[in-house]
C-alpha cells in the first residue's frame, strides 16, 4: 500500500474511533443524567456494574473497565483485533465517561415512563454509533456469540437469557419496579441500536419466481428505476428450470414492487429479505421521470 492509500485508510480508522468514543461519552450521559439517578439500570455488564458500584460504593467507572476484561479478551478471540482494540477504547471512555459525569444534573426526575423511554434511546443511540463504528461498549454480546457456538441456543435467545440474570440481580438493589423499568429501558435501547446500526430508510431483497420473467424485469426498471438479475432454478417436484428474479429495492418501495407482481403474474412465488446494508453495484436508482 502506498502513502497516497494508507492516509486515507488511517484518517478512517481515526474517525471511527473517535466515533466509537462519542458514542461512549453519549452512553455515559444517559446512565449518569437519567438512568441510575432515577433508580434505574441498564442490562449486560453495565448493569452488573451498576448495582456493584451501589452495594460495595465503588466507582461505576472502575468497575465497568474492570468487569468487562474477561470479554474483551472474548472478542479479540472470537472477532479479531480490531474489534478488540475498538472495545478497550470504547469502555474505556464510558468508564471515563462515567467518572467525569457523575455529579452532573439529573434531566429527568420523578416520571417513570419519561425516564425509561429517554435513557433508553440516550444508551441506545450512544452504544448503537460504538457498534457501527466497530467497538461494543458492554460485554455480554461477546458472550453470547461464544456460548451460542457451543449450546444449541442463538445468540439472541442467549442475549436474553442472559439479561434475565441480570435483572433478578438488579432487582435485589432496586426493587422490583426497578428492575422492571430497568428492563424496558434495555429494551428499548436495544431497538434503537439496531435503528442506529441498519438505518430507518432499510433495504428489501425481492426474489421472484414468474411466467413473464422479461416482462417482470422490463416493468420493475420502468416504473421503479431499478435492475434486477436472473438466477436459473429447478424444481425439485417438476423438475422444471426457472429464471429467478432478484431485485432489492429500498422500503419506501415495497408497495409498489407488490402491485408491480400482482398486476403482472398474481400466481408469481415471491420471497422478500430484509437487507441490513446495501453498497456498490448498480443499487442507485435512475430516475424514473
Amino acid at each position: 500500500m502506498n502513502k497516497t492509500h494508507k492516509e486515507p485508510a488511517v484518517l478512517k480508522k481515526g474517525l471511527r474511533g473517535l466515533l466509537v468514543v462519542l458514542g461512549a461519552f453519549i452512553t455515559a450521559y444517559g446512565l449518569e443524567a437519567v438512568l441510575i439517578p432515577n433508580n434505574v439500570s441498564d442490562g449486560g455488564v453495565t448493569g452488573l456494574s451498576i448495582v456493584g458500584s451501589k452495594v460495595f460504593d465503588l466507582p461505576l467507572g472502575v468497575l465497568i473497565a474492570v468487569l468487562n476484561l474477561p470479554f474483551i479478551f472474548l472478542g479479540y478471540k472470537q472477532i479479531g483485533k480490531s474489534f478488540a482494540i475498538y472495545s478497550v477504547l470504547g469502555i474505556a471512555s464510558l468508564a471515563i465517561g462515567t467518572i467525569v459525569m457523575h455529579h452532573v444534573s439529573p434531566i429527568i426526575e420523578g416520571d417513570t415512563l419519561l425516564i425509561t423511554v429517554v435513557g433508553g434511546i440516550i444508551i441506545g443511540f450512544g452504544m448503537g454509533l460504538a457498534l457501527r463504528n466497530g467497538g461494543a461498549l458492554d460485554g455480554i454480546d461477546m458472550l453470547a456469540v461464544l456460548l451460542s457456538r457451543k449450546l444449541p441456543f442463538g445468540t439472541s435467545d442467549l442475549i436474553l437469557f442472559l439479561n434475565m440474570f441480570v435483572f433478578i440481580v438488579v432487582s435485589t438493589v432496586f426493587g422490583l419496579q426497578g428492575a422492571i423499568l430497568s428492563a424496558i429501558a434495555y429494551y428499548i435501547a436495544a431497538k434503537v441500536i439496531h435503528i442506529v446500526e441498519e438505518g430507518l430508510s432499510g433495504a428489501k431483497t425481492f426474489k421472484i419466481i414468474t411466467r413473464h420473467p422479461e416482462t417482470m424485469v422490463e416493468t420493475i426498471r420502468d416504473r421503479l428505476g431499478r435492475s434486477a438479475t436472473y438466477n436459473l432454478v429447478q424444481g425439485g417436484y417438476s423438475n422444471e428450470q426457472f429464471r429467478e428474479i432478484t431485485c432489492v429495492i429500498n422500503r419506501l418501495e415495497e408497495s409498489k414492487m407488490k402491485e408491480i407482481i400482482h398486476e403482472i403474474d398474481s400466481g408469481a412465488f415471491v420471497m422478500v429479505y430484509d437487507v441490513a446494508e446495501v453498497r456498490g453495484g448498480n443499487f442507485k436508482k435512475r430516475d424514473i421521470h
